[in-house]
């Protein structure tokens, strides 16, 4: 059965979540992918590969029975995204997850709703990706990882085994966490970055080998 599919907000997460979809729809099709949402009415009627801007939030009404793929996230709002994706107020059955059809999930592990997995992603065995979360493409989560809730996390990351990466955070791109790591909730780690220690709430880490940068907010 192909579903109906409504994407948020209009930024680069989006378009790449769109990419996956039309790959996704060359081997069966599964999505019919009404239009895009954002909050800026600039963007409204805008069109990327034929789907359009549909408007506001308030267009999520007009179509009951579509699914919704909310990825907004990037380093200078990642705090937010839990306050953004929740006022959308809607039911966490009506969240749809994509996943590339380049990506590898062994068949122990677990992918949340709302989640989207972009290309040549490994998920490994007993590892976990929670609801909410954005991986970006050639990124490996290694066996008995967590990556907790509104989690976004870069392209080329290495996640060793048993890490634990609490909810909120961002992990930037080309990023190497060593095995047994705990990074926690709300901490970004910077570009390129090895992360060798444990990483403590609410700070910005960068470097080789990953130090605090700064403390963030609540």
């Amino acid at each position: 059965m192909i579903k109906k599919l409504i994407i948020f907000p209009f930024g680069g997460n989006a378009r790449e979540a769109l990419g996956a979809i039309l790959d996704i729809n060359k081997q069966k099709k599964e999505w019919d992918v009404l239009g895009f949402l954002d909050d800026d009415p600039g963007h409204w009627g805008k069109d990327l590969c034929g789907v359009k801007v549909l408007g506001g939030r308030e267009i999520i009404q007009k179509y009951p029975d579509a699914k919704i793929l909310a990825v907004p996230g990037n380093p200078n709002n990642y705090l937010r995204r839990k306050e953004i994706i929740d006022n959308l107020g809607i039911e966490k059955s009506r969240f749809a997850s994509i996943v590339h059809p380049t990506v590898i999930v062994f068949p122990d592990a677990k992918i949340g709703y709302n989640t989207l997995l972009i290309t040549n992603i490994y998920v490994g065995s007993r590892a976990s990706i929670g609801n909410n979360c954005i991986v970006l493409p050639n990124t490996t989560v290694a066996h008995d990882s967590v990556i907790e809730d509104y989690c976004c996390v870069g392209s080329n990351v290495v996640i060793s085994g048993y890490v634990t990466i609490h909810k909120n955070c961002y992990i930037s791109s080309g990023t190497s966490i060593r095995n047994n790591i705990t990074v926690g909730e709300k901490s970004l780690v910077g570009l390129g970055s090895n992360v060798v220690a444990d990483v403590e709430p609410q700070v910005v880490v960068a470097g080789n080998p990953a130090k605090i940068i700064k403390k963030v907010g609540p």
